[in-house]
């Protein structure tokens, strides 16, 4: 059996960092399956979800790599193309990818003690978000 969810995000940008694993974790025990995968996935080409420990030092690290290995201030052709400055949040999106599956077994996510659910948001402005959720099982 298939069950589709949609989790609704305001998000500030610039790499905003948001723990959603409540809201699937909440899903998951609603749906009314007891084991399978939840897929996640973010329809936006400057967004993307992944796991990681939710606290500051980790997502300041976070961050701090994104402006080390994609500078925000350096030329992108995007820009030149787009005039919307934000072709380094495109290439930050594409590394870390819009998709996430996770298994669950008696509607309890298989996340490790300190991994959470993240969605980011690399674009330069606040936005309104959508995740699609996708629980399959049984």
């Amino acid at each position: 059996m298939v069950k589709s969810y949609s989790i609704s995000l305001k998000t500030k940008g610039n790499a905003d960092a948001i723990d959603i694993t409540d809201d699937v974790s909440e899903l998951i025990k609603a749906c009314g399956l007891r084991s399978g995968i939840a897929t996640l996935f973010s329809p936006s080409s400057t967004s993307a979800l992944t796991t990681i420990e939710f606290e500051p030092g980790c997502l300041n690290d976070f961050r701090r790599l994104f402006d080390e290995i994609i500078d925000p201030n350096r030329p992108y052709e995007h820009n030149k193309h787009w005039d919307d400055g934000n072709g380094h949040s495109h290439i930050r999106a594409s590394l870390e990818k819009p998709f996430l599956t996770i298994p669950f077994i008696d509607q309890t996510l298989t996340l490790g003690t300190w991994q959470q659910v993240i969605f980011i948001d690399f674009d330069i402005r606040p936005r309104q978000r959508q995740v699609i959720l996708q629980i399959i099982g049984e």
